[in-house]
């Protein structure tokens, strides 16, 4: 190899070599969204609709519901690897409920979970087995409900969380931006985490006398939490206000100085 030929390899080395460490480290595509992603019709379509999931979005791939080997297609349905596939209807609960343990209890205590095996609805019935929707208020809708009954009874539930669900997100977008003042969150960051969690058991409780009180219990815990927000508010009011005052004291001192000083010169 000639001196000029040498340099180009060693050049081309400096260029790839960091490239292919940087390629090196990017996680794997799991094998199950590789193959199904090609393929045509009601085989591809799972991966296309978990693209737009919750599940994607927090990087919860097939392996993750249905078990099997990401890494090689030889075992990727390989029972002995944990491939469990898809589960029947009556099974679909528990399925979810392995990651979901609070929320399966909920379920199973509800008017939903008893009916399971009865024609009841399951998880999927609301949040769709691949285009899994985000758990939110919005999931309570006249299209979703009425699959299995009429939606005036959901609809009264849905009208007492609501305000509840809309105190929740402006308490916890003013503890950000609190948070990212500097001030000291802590405590209130773990109380509204408590609270939300509370909150969220009713979801799956279609009691409607039950959600109507437990969100009035909520929503007093709430406004411990706005009374607080409300006293910080106060007291950086009070701070800008001694500041302002402060910075216009030095102002007037300022003039005043400035003026003695041309008096005696």
């Amino acid at each position: 190899m000639g001196l000029s030929s040498a340099l180009l390899f060693v050049a081309l080395l400096i260029v790839c070599l960091p490239w292919a460490a940087s390629a090196a480290d990017q996680p794997q595509e799991p094998v199950c969204i590789q193959c199904h992603s090609q393929l045509p019709d009601r085989l591809g379509e799972p991966v296309k609709l978990w693209k737009q999931s919750v599940h994607a979005e927090n990087g919860i791939a097939c392996n993750g519901c249905h078990g099997g080997d990401p890494t090689n297609a030889a075992d990727a349905m390989n029972r002995s690897r944990g491939f469990l596939g898809a589960p029947k209807e009556a099974d679909i609960p528990a399925f979810c409920g392995r990651c979901h343990v609070g929320v399966l209890k909920d379920y199973l205590a509800s008017a939903h979970g008893r009916a399971l095996g009865k024609g009841g609805p399951t998880c999927v019935t609301c949040h769709s087995n691949h285009l899994v929707t985000r758990a939110s208020i919005n999931i309570i809708n006249e299209k979703t409900c009425t699959q299995c009954h009429t939606f005036e009874r959901a609809k009264l539930i849905k009208d007492a969380m609501q305000a509840t669900e809309t105190r929740i997100v402006a308490i916890s977008g003013r503890i950000d931006k609190l948070k990212a003042e500097g001030v000291d969150t802590e405590r209130m960051e773990k109380a509204t985490f408590a609270v939300r969690n509370r909150f969220h058991t009713l979801f799956h409780d279609v009691n409607v006398t039950r959600v109507t009180q437990e969100s009035g219990a909520i929503g007093a815990e709430l406004a411990k939490q706005e009374k607080e927000l409300a006293r910080i508010d106060e007291i950086k009011r009070e701070r800008k206000i001694a500041g302002a005052i402060v910075v216009a004291a030095l102002i007037v001192l300022a003039i005043l100085f400035h003026l003695l000083k041309k008096t005696y010169d």
